[in-house]
Parts: C-alpha cells; sequence; structure tokens
C-alpha cells in the first residue's frame, strides 16, 4: 500500500464530527428538503380528497390520518397493504408518492456519506499534526 492509502485506512472518524457535518448538509439542503416535504403533503391531500383510499379490511374511506399513515409508508416504499387507492388518480399519486420517497431516501443518503468522507478527511489532518 502506498502511504496515501495506510493514512485513508488508519483515519479515525470522530462520530460527533460526522454528526455535525451530516447536520450541516443538511442544514444546506434545507430548500430542496423542505420542497420535497411540501411536495408529499400535497400528495398526501390529494390522496385523501381524490385517491379514494380506503381500509382494506372494511373497504370504508380511511381516515386523514390513516391516508397520511398510507402515503408515508408509501413514501418509504414498505407499502402495508392495509390501505390502498381504489382510483386512477390515486394510484398515479401511490406511484409519485414512492418515486419521491426514493428521491428523499437518496438525497438524505448522499448527505451522509458526504458529511462522513468530509469527517475523515477533517480527521485525518487533524491526526497528521
Amino acid at each position: 500500500m502506498d502511504n496515501a492509502a495506510e493514512d485513508a485506512v488508519r483515519t479515525r472518524i470522530q462520530p460527533h464530527h460526522a454528526v455535525a457535518e451530516f447536520a450541516r448538509v443538511l442544514w444546506h439542503l434545507r430548500a430542496i428538503l423542505v420542497m420535497l416535504l411540501i411536495l408529499f403533503l400535497i400528495l398526501s391531500v390529494a390522496m385523501y380528497y381524490v385517491g379514494g383510499a380506503v381500509d382494506a379490511a372494511t373497504r370504508t374511506q380511511s381516515s386523514l390520518g390513516r391516508t397520511f399513515y398510507f402515503c408515508a409508508v408509501t413514501a418509504l416504499t414498505i407499502g402495508y397493504g392495509d390501505v390502498v387507492p381504489t382510483t386512477t388518480p390515486g394510484l398515479i399519486i401511490a406511484v409519485l408518492l414512492g418515486l419521491l420517497g426514493v428521491l428523499i431516501t437518496g438525497v438524505v443518503t448522499a448527505s451522509a456519506v458526504y458529511a462522513i468522507q468530509i469527517a475523515a478527511h477533517r480527521g485525518g489532518r487533524r491526526e497528521a499534526r
């Protein structure tokens, strides 16, 4: 191994530095994250009014809370199936919620990876002194 690779292997990442960097990255991305959250809320309200979300067991229209629960589970790509959309707009909204969830997950994951890289870089630089 060359010297740079050995230094990278020995670099210690301090957890509090990684968390602080992660918070800093999320703060810089706050406009994008707020926009995604607002889009989630708009899609959730649309699901309640035009999506025809029903409780799968009773086949009655789900409440606003259960509809938000369904939207969160769909955005997290879990999909329990206890609440389901019954209209075409509802199915389209469900697909959009799934795509939105993947997008949010990607942004947060990339932010975490970047924060750890920055923390590792700073940790290696501090040890070299």
